[in-house]
C-alpha cells in the first residue's frame, strides 16, 4: 500500500490501537496528525514517527468530545498541510457497569467521547474533503457494538451508533469520492486487556475461533487498507478484526 504524502488525522493516537494505526499509516508514507488529550504525549508520538519514517508529523491536544476542539484541530491541519485526506476516529473510553448500577455520568461520558467525537471530527473534515473531492474516513467500532456485552450498555450503544452513522455518511458522500467504513476489533492485546483476570481471559479465548487475542497491528493494517486507494470502491462496510467471534 502506498499512502505517500497523504494527510491523516488519528484521534486517540497516544497508545494502544490508536498508536498502532498512526505508526502503520506512517510506515506507508502518510503524514500524521496525532490527536490525544495531553500535548506532551502527542508531541512524543509525533516526534517518534517522524524520526522513524521520515514523514511529517504533528501532535495536537484536544478534547475529542468538544465540537469546537474538533473544528479547531481540522483548521490547524488545513493551515499547515492544506488538506485532510484521511480521518481515523479511534478515540474511546470505557465506564463499565451493570445497567442497574450505571450512572448518568457513566453513560454520558462514554457517549460523548466515543460517539460524539466521531460526529465532531467527521463534520469538521467533510467540507475540506468535498473541496478536494477526496476523502477516506475510517471509524473504529467494536465487536461489542455488534454483539452487545453485559456491563457495557453505554460502550455497546456508542459503538453501535458509530456503525449506523458511518453507513449514513457513506450514502451521503459516496458520489463525491469520500468513503466511510468501520473497523470492528474484537479482543485485542492491549494494556487494558492484559489487566483482566486470567480466568476471564481464558473464557474470552474459548469464545474466539482462532483461540488467541488479536494484535493492534492487525487492526491497523485493516485501517490502512481502507484508507488507501486499494479500497476506493469500498464504502459503508463493517470489517471485523476479531478472530471470527462475529461471523
Amino acid at each position: 500500500m502506498d499512502l505517500s504524502n497523504k494527510i491523516a488525522i488519528v484521534t486517540g493516537a497516544s497508545r494502544g490501537i490508536g498508536y498502532a494505526i498512526a505508526d502503520t499509516l506512517a510506515s506507508y508514507g502518510a503524514n500524521i496528525v496525532c490527536v490525544s488529550t495531553r500535548q506532551s504525549v502527542c508531541d512524543e508520538v509525533a516526534a517518534a514517527l517522524q524520526e522513524t519514517y521520515g514523514v511529517a508529523c504533528i501532535g495536537i491536544a484536544a478534547d475529542v468530545s468538544s465540537f469546537e476542539d474538533g473544528a479547531s484541530v481540522v483548521k490547524t491541519v488545513i493551515g499547515k498541510f492544506g488538506r485532510v485526506d484521511i480521518l481515523v476516529n479511534n478515540a474511546g473510553i470505557t465506564r463499565d457497569n451493570l445497567m442497574l448500577r450505571m450512572s448518568l455520568e457513566e453513560w454520558t461520558d462514554v457517549i460523548s467521547v466515543n460517539l460524539n467525537s466521531v460526529f465532531n471530527f467527521t463534520k469538521a473534515v467533510l467540507k475540506p474533503m468535498l473541496k478536494n473531492r477526496y476523502g477516506r474516513i475510517v471509524n473504529i467500532s467494536s465487536v461489542v457494538g455488534v454483539m452487545g456485552n453485559a456491563g457495557q450498555a453505554n460502550y455497546a450503544a456508542s459503538k453501535a451508533g458509530i456503525i449506523g452513522f458511518s453507513k449514513s455518511i457513506a450514502r451521503e458522500f459516496g458520489a463525491k469520492n469520500i468513503t466511510c467504513n468501520v473497523v470492528a476489533p474484537g479482543f485485542i492485546e492491549t494494556d487494558m486487556i492484559q489487566s483482566l483476570p486470567k480466568d476471564y481471559l481464558d473464557t474470552i479465548m474459548a469464545s474466539i475461533p482462532q483461540k488467541r487475542l488479536g494484535s493492534a497491528r492487525e487492526v491497523a493494517e485493516m485501517v490502512s487498507f481502507l484508507a488507501s486507494d486499494l479500497a476506493a470502491y469500498t464504502t459503508g462496510q463493517v470489517l471485523h478484526v476479531d478472530g471470527g467471534m462475529q461471523m
